[in-house]
């Protein structure tokens, strides 16, 4: 029979392990802690790494991005952007950018041949070669730029497409942010530092190899897949295996091989079965009471396919119809509310069953500090929630 690992102990390692019931004494812990941050959401990446840090602030975190470079910003897991240490990084690039940047690439060579606007490009295949060539020169010669400065060095970034033509939702648009896309993913060129503020989207681009010396480490495929597989199951699990195959967007196969290299433990999950890495099926000791304000599209709660065993009933009013997540609260390794920046500044919050009356009073400290590590900055999720957007009106 394989051992049974219990949901109390599954939130207790979220806990402990996700830095939640323990604070992080540096960035690079935090970030370490739970592999990788969302970023598609640029005010996720500070909000994820304060909510785990001893002492946070935006200035660490900007610190960590743009000065040390320790941490960077990129393309990755399920076509989504993350933050991660450049070990990381390397692994994310290899194990899957890498088959996203081929589909991705036949995909936009389909469509220039059969959608351009005005009129299709011929020979697409070698005009996007020319044109990402073209571009990285560009910014070779800038040594960084904005998308719109390097749509002025190199006019076919201006090239247009008819998507969905005849139908409602028809649009025409330019092919710029898919070849950056495509030079990004494929590891050419990344994200510095945005212009603005630290919720701004206008990145600042530059070649990779230039932003981090000599580039990532090369690494095999096969062995990067299963390295990610072991850092995912150390942070995730135990979990079942479906888990890992969502958060990497691999196929079955890809994550049986991944898996196979690591030789799991099989578990049992509350009557669900599930893996562990071999040497991690000791518990974890409790941690002390403890509460926390998660931000949408936060790591841990988008780090498992199947939520349920911390989710409760609670997915309508804290999830989109896409599955994107908004802002949580976290009690004992369960989320237990919701909260939301409203316009004036001030944290407004909710919890979604009774909880007692010390998480309520350690809840209306959270939202206080809140309110104070915000000051004069407004953040609107990406991806507005039915909580989130009742609690912000």
């Amino acid at each position: 029979m394989p051992p049974k690992i219990s949901t109390d102990q599954r939130r207790a390692r979220l806990a402990v392990r996700h830095h939640l019931a323990a604070p992080a004494p540096a960035v690079a812990d935090a970030v370490a802690g739970i592999v990788a941050l969302h970023a598609t959401d640029p005010a996720t990446v500070h909000l994820s790494a304060s909510a785990r840090l001893a002492a946070p602030a935006v200035s660490g975190v900007e610190q960590a991005l743009y000065e040390d470079r320790s941490l960077v910003r990129l393309l990755g897991m399920r076509r989504t952007v993350f933050v991660t240490d450049l070990e990381t990084a390397a692994l994310v690039q290899a194990g899957c950018a890498a088959d996203i940047v081929v589909k991705q690439r036949k995909l936009l060579e389909q469509h220039l041949g059969q959608q351009g606007h005005p009129e299709n490009v011929p020979e697409p295949a070698k005009w996007l070669a020319s044109v990402e060539a073209s571009v990285e020169e560009a910014l070779r010669a800038r040594g960084s730029a904005t998308a719109q400065q390097l749509s002025e060095d190199e006019p076919r970034l201006r090239q247009q497409l008819l998507m969905a033509a005849g139908k409602p939702y028809e649009a025409i648009g330019n092919v710029t942010s898919r070849v950056l896309f495509l030079l990004a993913a494929g590891g050419r060129i990344v994200r510095g530092r945005p212009r603005g503020s630290w919720i701004s989207t206008q990145y600042v681009w530059h070649p990779l190899d230039e932003w981090v010396p000599g580039g990532m480490r090369a690494w095999e495929p096969e062995a990067a897949r299963a390295e990610l597989a072991r850092r995912w199951l150390h942070a995730y699990g135990p979990a079942p295996a479906s888990d890992l195959r969502w958060w990497t967007g691999w196929t079955a196969g890809q994550t049986k091989k991944a898996l196979a290299a690591l030789s799991p433990a099989e578990v049992d999950l509350d009557g669900v079965p599930g893996i562990a890495l071999p040497d991690d099926l000791e518990p974890v000791p409790p941690p002390p009471p403890w509460v926390a304000f998660l931000p949408a599209l936060d790591p841990t709660p988008m780090g498992w396919q199947d939520r349920d065993w911390f989710l409760g009933p609670h997915r309508a009013a804290l999830f989109d119809r896409s599955g994107n997540i908004g802002p949580t609260i976290w009690s004992q390794g369960r989320i237990v509310g919701g909260w939301a920046q409203r316009p004036s500044g001030d944290i407004a919050w909710r919890l979604l069953e009774d909880v007692g009356a010390e998480v309520k009073t350690a809840a209306e400290k959270a939202a206080e500090h809140c309110t104070e590590w915000f000051g004069e900055v407004r953040a609107v999720p990406r991806f507005r929630t039915p909580l989130e957007r009742e609690l912000s009106a």
